[in-house]
């Protein structure tokens, strides 16, 4: 009979995290993973077989996470999303830090996952559409946002949730 895992796979992805948000993206190893979470290289190679899976892993986790927050229908007033898109990134502030750059770029150095990635944004600028004055702003607010996200990932940091609040206020 086999030893009993001690880390789940989710729990890697925890301590992943943690890796990213304390050490940055080039900290992220298999290795280090293992080191942190105190089990084998094996151990986490069964979870992901390649940092290339991990990378892929977390990325997903994260694109669910903030689906899950959005609660995106075909219904949704485009201004109620955009509300709720802000919401969200306010609200994973520490999620967003500027540390997680460095693995959005590995991620999509694989074209499956920026191919994925542009179906994302597609399906939302999609709910975004409109020719009435709340689905323009909607739209421009959703862009804004991004910009924010932007800057994060080069280095620039805004003052975040001042911004945010700037970009929610010009709302209907």
């Amino acid at each position: 009979m086999g030893r009993k895992p001690t880390i789940s796979r989710e729990g890697l992805l925890d301590v992943a995290t943690e890796i990213l948000r304390n050490d940055g993206a080039r900290a992220l190893t298999i290795d280090a993973l293992a080191k942190a979470a105190g089990i084998s290289k094996g151990g986490v190679q069964y979870s992901f077989s390649s940092k290339d899976d991990l990378i892929r892993a977390l990325v997903s986790r994260w694109t669910e996470q903030i689906d899950a927050l959005l609660e995106l229908d075909q219904q949704t007033d485009p201004v109620a999303l955009v509300r709720r898109y802000i919401h969200t990134m306010r609200a994973s502030e520490n999620a967003m830090d500027s540390k997680m750059a460095g693995l959005l770029i590995a991620f999509y150095q694989d074209h499956q996952n920026l191919l994925d990635t542009r179906a994302w944004y597609i399906s939302v600028l999609a709910k975004l559409e409109g020719d009435s004055a709340g689905a323009r702003a909607a739209r421009i607010a959703f862009l804004a946002v991004e910009g924010l996200l932007m800057l994060r990932a080069v280095g620039v940091e805004p003052p975040w949730n001042q911004r945010l609040d700037e970009i929610e206020a010009s709302l209907p």
